[in-house]
């Protein structure tokens, strides 16, 4: 299996909350719902869903898991997220128990995490999902189990939020796969480490 981040990116690189106001508001972010402009249904909406029809799992931090289980399955009946629903989920959290799980969803193990997720990624087929997730996704990111980066980089700047890329001082070359333009300009990039 190998690991796909999709992300909504700012210009400079923030991925908080881009969905709604109250989404996330850590550290004081006062941005929310900052994609919305930008969204293009024609080409956004063909390029997350590309994305997902080789998704055969998602994975998720607690809060990115606790939004999509709560909105997910009462959007059943369109394909997306009948097949949202479908595939199995994966969830890192130090606070939740298996008896919170729902929505087709596993808890991995909290003591040794990414040793589970690298263990899907030889395990399976297909591709893992990870959206959202911003911390969960850093730290995928920086133990280079990530093998494709989407990312809908759109034309804003927020001046400080959530990132996915580590802070680290370390180098991580990558190969540009394709890229498009949207109608609202946000550019459609999906990238892979260089090596591969």
């Amino acid at each position: 299996m190998r690991i796909v981040l999709s992300d909504f990116m700012s210009l400079d690189g923030v991925v908080q909350a881009p969905g709604g106001a109250e989404e996330d508001t850590d550290g004081g972010f006062a941005h929310g719902g900052w994609s919305m402009p930008y969204f293009d249904a024609d080409a956004m909406g063909s390029f997350i869903g590309g994305a997902m029809e080789t998704t055969t799992g998602l994975l998720f931090g607690r809060r990115t898991w606790q939004i999509m289980a709560d909105a997910w399955p009462e959007r059943a009946g369109d394909p997306f997220a009948d097949h949202m629903n479908s595939v199995p989920k994966y969830v890192a959290s130090r606070t939740l128990t298996s008896a919170d799980m729902r929505w087709n969803s596993t808890l991995l193990p909290a003591d040794d995490v990414f040793g589970a997720v690298d263990r899907l990624r030889k395990e399976g087929e297909g591709d893992i999902h990870v959206m959202g997730s911003s911390d969960f996704a850093r730290q995928l990111v920086a133990r280079d189990l990530v093998d494709e980066y989407r990312v809908m980089i759109e034309p804003i700047l927020l001046g400080g939020g959530k990132r996915i890329f580590p802070d680290d001082g370390r180098a991580r070359p990558l190969r540009l796969v394709s890229t498009q333009t949207a109608s609202t300009g946000v550019l459609l990039c999906t990238y892979r480490p260089a090596g591969e």
